[in-house]
């Protein structure tokens, strides 16, 4: 009688252990061919399938399916469900499990009670938005240097999102008016909040409280108020704050880059080239040479 085959042994390549991410853990994995069995946890879980087609036996929650899982097929286990998956050639999986935080919030914020919504697993899913997601953190997990943990947020919530649409037969779910305006004083107040906390590791879970509004209301009002998202809008006053101590003040650069909140020097530069087409040596100290009027004194 044939032994089963021995269970495999993954390989992290990459993880978001250690980072500043507030709503999802990630990780990618190397998964050698064999069996590999997952116990139930408790978070809801999504696998995504990069490289050359293997040819899989899955088996989730009783469901159980043969077939070719090729790139950007993604498999759905539920909170509380285990699963198994037997490859006949190594594969490359990125893990992604959302906080049960991320889910309470987003579903308080669609107006929904998250306990009452049945999670089914879904295996071989085609899902173009989620795997947009899944190559963003992948790319993200894979750079030199990390996004800010905002554009994480940004993600997680997205895709939380789309966890409850396909929960709903793929249907839009209902969100904030799409010509809805933050008020003239809760916009100040919150870029208020940013500009002072610029060096700070900012989420939008605190940004949504200085505002007073949900996490899923304040990215619709903040985009609508200001045409970029708030991601966006942190970013780009954290460079033009760079560039200003740059052109005024004698700090090394690699200070500056540390009190504008940019993860190392380097960062500082690539950020400045890509959005103001300037690296820190072609600014130069006079005043004159400031673009935009700091919200703040330097």
């Amino acid at each position: 009688m044939a032994l089963p085959s021995p269970q495999p042994s993954p390989q992290v390549l990459f993880s978001s252990a250690g980072r500043a991410w507030s709503a999802l853990d990630a990780v990618l994995i190397n998964i050698p061919r064999g069996l590999l069995r997952a116990p139930a946890g408790g978070l809801h879980t999504l696998g995504m399938h990069f490289g050359p087609p293997v040819n899989a036996d899955c088996s989730v929650g009783g469901k159980r399916m043969r077939r070719v899982q090729k790139s950007g097929d993604i498999d759905f286990i539920p909170a509380g469900m285990d699963g198994s998956w037997e490859d006949d050639a190594d594969c490359q999986i990125l893990r992604l499990r959302l906080h049960s935080s991320l889910m309470e919030q987003v579903a308080e914020d669609l107006g929904r009670d998250v306990a009452k919504i049945e999670f089914v697993p879904r295996l071989q899913l085609r899902d173009a938005r989620i795997e947009a997601i899944g190559w963003a953190i992948k790319a993200d997990l894979e750079a030199d240097t990390p996004s800010d943990p905002l554009y994480i947020d940004h993600l997680a919530s997205a895709l939380a999102v789309r966890l409850f649409e396909t929960a709903t037969d793929g249907r839009p779910l209902p969100g904030a008016d799409g010509a809805s305006r933050m008020s003239a004083r809760h916009l100040k107040l919150l870029t208020e909040f940013i500009e002072m906390n610029l060096g700070e590791q900012l989420h939008l879970a605190d940004l949504a409280k200085v505002a007073g509004v949900s996490v899923t209301r304040l990215k619709t009002l903040f985009r609508n108020s200001t045409g970029m998202s708030v991601h966006q809008y942190v970013i780009r006053r954290r460079t033009e704050y760079a560039r200003a101590l740059i052109a005024t003040t004698t700090m090394p650069a690699s200070e500056i880059a540390f009190v504008a909140g940019f993860s190392h020097q380097s960062h500082m530069a690539s950020t400045m080239r890509r959005i103001l087409g300037q690296t820190p040596g072609d600014i130069t100290r006079p005043a004159r040479e400031i673009g935009p009027k700091l919200l703040r004194s330097v």
